[in-house]
């Protein structure tokens, strides 16, 4: 992964809450997927202004004892793979 990447959530693809079921999910033409734990937080800082380095920086800040650096490049380049961020 490109250390300068900034993830954006592709064009087709939503994030939005359910607040019945207290869930994060990435609305796709024709599919959802329900994002579990925290997924939801991580997704919603991709904004495109961010590099996946400062992602992880401000996740690692609001939740110091996370292993955050070891699993979100890893979970980004998943959604990334899947079509969901570009």
């Amino acid at each position: 992964m490109a250390d300068d990447w900034r993830p954006v959530l592709a064009r087709s693809v939503t994030l939005r809450h359910d607040r019945v079921r207290g869930v994060d999910l990435l609305v796709l033409p024709e599919r959802v997927v329900v994002l579990r734990g925290s997924a939801g937080s991580v997704v919603g800082l991709c904004d495109g202004k961010r590099e996946v380095d400062e992602i992880v920086g401000e996740l690692a800040r609001r939740h110091p004892d996370a292993p955050v650096a070891d699993e979100v490049p890893g979970f980004l380049a998943a959604l990334r793979a899947e079509g969901w961020l570009r």
